[in-house]
């Protein structure tokens, strides 16, 4: 006779080895960045030439002006002040601005690396005056150059301007010149000189297309801003200062509509200072909203309305989600595994588990090297596939039994489908997984209700083959 661990002693060893895993599902989580980073630079490599993240704003009509200004200077050794006539810019933006903007999606390819570009063909139609109220800024008619006024619009990645670019001044074709946009755009953009006397209103009518990757932001700027944008990509994301007022997304494609007044901006049509670029989605995300966007700083931050094209699928999150219920997997089968051992008697060796636990950790190795490939959908079908048939093969031979065997693919099989419908039900995966959770240790409990952990099981030693005579 011969006495075996007891059930409590197997309990333990079963989940030292689980823990002992969390070392190759650790590896895999490296394998995952590092293959996200890849995919990053590839990205990055096929829109060097396009076009980056675009930001469009304008146009603004630019007027220089001369101001007095006081200044300090030592002469002989004495503190003297005297007054000096400067030159600046005053930023006249449009009463309304109405913009049309198609977003024509392309994806391109380098390796088994896929980006989504596009090409963005703007159109609108802008009214310049000078407010009635003009005198109350403190700025003389006559001291502004009319002759020098600019019109000027912002492009932030002036490489993916096209041609046929154009821009009408009252009917009047002007032309173009690259440079002077806008401190929102980084000054990066186009311009035209302009002939006003400030009498009249300037009617605007502009168009021009840019390429670009991931999203096109537009900053407002005027009495009243109006953004209508359509497309064919089907997976829209909006963001940024201001959401669209009308929305409309099928598989087909979408279209929005921004409207956007300077009182929303709490900006005024006349300013002497230029505001900054927009905040990215990383710094805007990192402020908190309640402190940062309560009162527009002059010079600051513009606020900004963001179209992004996102992927419908990220293959690579989808796979990170899924490496974090590794564990759960684990926990299953390694728990199938003992109740054979102390309830049907089945012995289990550590090697077993472990060879187990290799095989379900390489699931996710699979399913990230064939969802580059293949696409998501398809690479986890392959790589639960091939799993749940090597370990249903293996526990026959573990568990001594192939209906054992089967019950262990059905286990497995119910645990990839379950965790399939918890990666595409997002908002709901946390009650489904508690829920699972809690009717499995409900199912334990009343299967080792009557099992005495502490006790050991005592087995018959086989008495050796006699020799024939």
């Amino acid at each position: 006779m011969t006495s075996e661990r007891s059930p409590g002693w197997k309990l333990f060893f079963a989940g030292i080895i689980g823990l002992v895993l969390i070392i190759p599902l650790m590896m895999v989580y490296a394998l995952l960045w590092d293959r996200q980073e890849q995919s990053n630079i590839a990205q990055n490599a096929i829109a060097a030439g396009w076009g980056g993240p675009q930001v469009i704003v304008g146009p603004v009509l630019v007027l220089p002006y001369t101001a007095s200004s006081v200044e300090t200077v030592d002469e002989n050794g004495r503190q003297t002040t005297r007054t000096v006539r400067v030159k600046k810019e005053l930023y006249l933006s449009p009463e309304t601005n109405a913009i049309r903007t198609e977003l024509k999606p392309d994806r391109k390819k380098k390796s088994i690396y896929e980006s989504v570009l596009f090409v963005a063909a703007n159109s609108g139609r802008a009214r310049f005056a000078l407010p009635d109220d003009f005198a109350r800024y403190g700025i003389p008619r006559e001291n502004i150059d009319f002759a020098g006024a600019e019109l000027r619009f912002g492009v932030s990645d002036a490489r993916g301007l096209q041609k046929d670019s154009k821009v009408q001044v009252n009917g009047a074709t002007l032309g173009l010149q690259p440079g002077k946009g806008l401190a929102a755009s980084n000054n990066s953009g186009f311009f035209s000189f302009v002939d006003w006397t400030g009498a009249a209103p300037l009617e605007v009518e502009y168009s021009f297309a840019i390429r670009g990757n991931k999203s096109l932001t537009m900053v407002p700027r005027g009495g009243e801003t109006t953004w209508d944008v359509k497309s064919t990509w089907p997976s829209p994301s909006f963001a940024g200062d201001f959401l669209p007022v009308k929305r409309e997304v099928k598989s087909s494609g979408f279209t929005s509509t921004h409207a956007v007044t300077n009182l929303a901006l709490g900006q005024a049509i006349v300013a002497t200072d230029d505001n900054a670029p927009p905040l990215t989605a990383e710094q805007y995300n990192s402020v908190a909203l309640s402190s940062a966007r309560d009162v527009p700083a002059v010079g600051g931050p513009s606020q900004a309305a963001t179209i992004g094209l996102i992927e419908p699928v990220d293959l690579y999150s989808q796979v990170d989600r899924s490496v974090k219920y590794g564990f759960l997997f684990i926990g299953f089968t390694f728990l199938a595994y003992l109740m054979f051992d102390v309830i049907a008697g089945a012995r289990v060796a550590a090697a077993e588990y472990l060879l187990t636990g290799a095989g379900l950790v390489l699931f996710f190795v699979l399913l990230l090297a064939f969802a580059e490939v293949v696409g998501f959908m398809w690479a986890y079908l392959i790589a639960a596939g091939a799993i749940t048939g090597l370990l249903t093969a293996y526990s026959a031979a573990v568990l001594k039994s192939w209906l054992r065997a089967r019950f262990i693919g059905g286990l497995l099989v119910g645990l990839y489908a379950t965790l399939y419908v918890l990666l595409n039900l997002e908002a709901y995966s946390l009650i489904i997984g508690s829920l699972l959770l809690f009717v499995a240790l409900a199912v334990v409990m009343w299967a080792t209700r009557a099992i005495d952990w502490g006790a050991r099981r005592e087995t018959k030693e086989e008495a050796p083959t006699a020799s024939a005579a």
